[in-house]
């Protein structure tokens, strides 16, 4: 009986830490005129401090088969005032790219976005990004070991 009643514990401390109440998005501005309000979720776990998130805004493109491309942007963090919470805006949306010569080069659909992002990793708070409506936003999760490293100090002579 004890082990069954240590059982149920521990599986109401794993549920209830699973269902961890987010963030209301309704406390974050509505969307600007031609923007969309994106937001990334991630689940909670005990090892949060150990991951870093890395998000890019971008959209699908048609582009020929050799050049390089890129997002030419801004992604500004601000402050959500009274909340203590950040949220993103993206501005800008130009397209650069190099100029190389491919007349035979095959044309390509690919993502063409912007530098990445790095943001901490919290399961209890979403990401939120503004972007232009025709805009998408990609997101990876990086994870550590844990372990802390130390760098060598150049003697110098």
């Amino acid at each position: 009986m004890k082990r069954l009643f240590s059982f149920v514990i521990v599986f109401l401390g794993l549920t209830t830490g699973a269902m961890a109440q987010k963030v209301d998005l309704s406390i974050f501005p509505k969307p600007e005129q031609g923007y969309k309000q994106m937001v990334i979720e991630v689940p909670h776990s005990e090892n949060d401090g150990n991951k870093k998130l890395e998000f890019r805004v971008g959209k699908w493109m048609d582009v020929d088969g050799c050049n390089s491309f890129k997002l030419n942007g801004v992604v500004e963090k601000k402050d959500l005032q009274g909340w203590g919470y950040d949220y993103y805006v993206f501005s800008g949306g130009g397209v650069i790219a190099t100029r190389m010569a491919c007349p035979d080069a095959e044309g390509r659909h690919m993502f063409v976005s912007t530098t990445p992002e790095t943001a901490r990793y919290n399961g209890r708070m979403p990401i939120v990004i503004y972007v232009p409506k025709d805009y998408e936003v990609k997101f990876k999760i990086y994870q550590t070991d844990g372990d802390d490293y130390e760098a060598l100090e150049v003697v110098q002579k």
